[in-house]
């Protein structure tokens, strides 16, 4: 596709660091068009991008033994992830997940900047790898977007429109049930979307919800989520140091900024190229600013550009702010030190309490009522033994109680086999003589199985003597 460079006007308003472009002084919104642009930075996204959208779209569908790769099934408090299986009473450890993925993005950041934002972040992969496509082949290069925009409502007009729109709705169709395998079985979803919304309500509300965000911001709100609402953009000025690689204009190779023609001009034509790729519509040249999600197209631009004069590319590159100055960036420094260190102690817990958990469940509960009842000078404490599978595949499990002198156990069940993510009750009652009973002491109930062996201790209640 033919690139397009916008000819700048003397009146033509440009990006500064005291407005965000994509408003109108009159508050409005400016629509943002960015031009084509060719290059090695868009040959890597385009494959970094190729993969994301694939892995996301098929994940669902894999299975590792019975069970999905990844299965969310909030309804039914059970989690798979890649062959493991996880119950509601295993959900602390998303913290240590959660606080991880904090870290490896702080460190990124340290080092690297944005470039989460600009390759793998969905909001860039889905908006650029696949809305933006869409844009590009129905309405054509940037300087066309923006005639049909500014256009009236033609009969052209209202056909690429309606087009556009019902080919957005589709992806936003795909992508929000795509989104709904991960918290339900893929073959749910399947079956609820041939089915009557009323069959499987939760399902479609769901859906719905998330189709309907998913077009909103890729229809229209675009780069202002990036810009307005995401709080890791916010972040990013105490992420950043004087060492940390962004893309960066070279201001002391490329000002004074003048046409190709002026002598005593620096290696920067001001031919406005930069801008006119940006997705977010910013300029470069005045520095790091929150809108540059670090994305490289105006590297990508500036480097065609140079390689047209004859001159050296990297004019815009990735460098730190102490790079571009001139000086030798320091890769070992305090804040990413700090990073990494916070990082590895929650690998380490995280490690730890992982292998303190265990395949299975055992917990021993008194059953509802009084705590304990008095029959013919019996004393009688009602337990229920929950035996919870947490393992991916079936188990047998064995209750084995001990033979304690004057004491008597019944338990009906004393043998059950569990599919994964299956939780049963068996009863126990302990009976012993009233004169003979004696406060505190503990009963063992044991659970044998091929997973290994669990014990779970329980005192005895009964009456006071007097």
């Amino acid at each position: 596709m033919a690139t397009d460079a916008p000819t700048t006007k003397p009146h033509q308003r440009r990006p500064d660091l005291d407005e965000l472009y994509c408003i109108n002084p009159d508050g409005s919104r400016n629509t943002i068009h960015p031009a084509d642009v060719r290059g090695r930075y868009q040959t890597r996204k385009k494959l970094i991008w190729t993969i994301l959208i694939a892995t996301y779209l098929v994940l669902p569908w894999l299975r590792i033994g019975d069970h999905p790769a990844i299965l969310l099934d909030i309804e039914h408090r059970n989690f798979f992830l890649f062959g493991n299986t996880f119950n509601a009473q295993d959900f602390w450890l998303a913290f240590f997940v959660l606080t991880g993925i904090g870290f490896t993005l702080f460190v990124i950041s340290a080092l690297f900047g944005r470039l989460w934002c600009g390759y793998g972040c969905p909001q860039t992969v889905f908006l650029d790898g696949v809305f933006r496509r869409v844009e590009r082949w129905i309405d054509g290069s940037a300087a066309a977007r923006k005639r049909l925009q500014q256009s009236g409502w033609t009969a052209e007009k209202v056909l690429r429109r309606g087009a556009k729109w019902g080919i957005y709705l589709a992806i936003s169709f795909v992508l929000s049930h795509t989104l709904l395998g991960y918290f339900i079985p893929v073959r749910d979803v399947v079956q609820a979307t041939t089915q009557s919304p009323a069959h499987h309500p939760t399902a479609f509300v769901f859906a719905l919800i998330a189709m309907v965000i998913i077009y909103f911001n890729f229809t229209w709100f675009r780069e202002q989520l990036c810009i307005v609402i995401c709080p890791y953009g916010r972040l990013q000025g105490v992420l950043y140091d004087a060492d940390t690689i962004n893309v960066g204009y070279d201001a002391t190779r490329g000002e004074p900024r003048g046409r190709y023609a002026e002598e005593k001009r620096g290696d920067c034509i001001d031919c406005y190229r930069c801008v006119a790729v940006c997705p977010t519509g910013i300029d470069i040249r005045n520095g790091t600013q929150l809108e540059c999600i670090g994305c490289a197209n105006c590297v990508d631009a500036c480097d065609e550009v140079m390689a047209k004069l004859g001159q050296a590319p990297g004019l815009v590159r990735y460098d730190s702010q102490r790079g571009l100055e001139g000086g030798k960036r320091r890769f070992v420094r305090p804040r990413l030190f700090f990073y990494i260190v916070m990082f590895l102690i929650g690998v380490t817990v995280f490690a730890f309490a992982a292998s303190e958990r265990t395949p299975y469940e055992l917990d021993v509960l008194r059953q509802r009522g009084a705590p304990y009842t008095i029959d013919n000078g019996v004393v009688q404490n009602s337990f229920t033994v929950r035996i919870f599978n947490k393992q991916p595949d079936k188990h047998t499990f064995e209750l084995v109680l001990p033979a304690m002198p004057g004491v008597e156990f019944t338990a009906p069940i004393r043998q059950i086999e569990l599919d994964s993510l299956a939780n049963q009750k068996l009863p126990v009652f302990v009976r012993c003589k009233e004169d003979g009973f004696e406060h505190g002491r503990e009963v063992v109930f044991e659970v044998r199985s091929d997973l290994g062996v669990q014990t779970s201790k329980v005192p005895l209640v009964g009456p006071n003597k007097k």
